[in-house]
């Protein structure tokens, strides 16, 4: 098995654990998690070329701007309090 082939499964991990991070009440642990979905999007996009799942790699990219978006609206929220 190519290693590309079983991307899959760390990048699901790595999405749990993304995922589990940015519902943590610690601003830290909030932040690495953003950074750890930035990390899973990029593995899924690698995984997605190389199977030609296109829309999945779409997907990750829509996720990525969705994140920053939230990351950049959170810096706002916070520099106004």
């Amino acid at each position: 098995m190519n290693w590309l082939d079983a991307m899959q499964w760390p990048a699901m991990a790595v999405t749990v654990l993304a995922t589990w991070l940015v519902g943590s009440r610690s601003p830290r642990r909030r932040k690495i998690g953003f950074w750890v979905f930035i990390a899973s999007n990029l593995m899924w996009v690698m995984w997605g070329i190389h199977t030609a799942a296109y829309a999945l790699v779409t997907l990750q990219f829509a996720l990525a701007a969705l994140n920053i978006r939230g990351m950049i609206e959170a810096r706002k929220a916070k520099a106004e309090s």
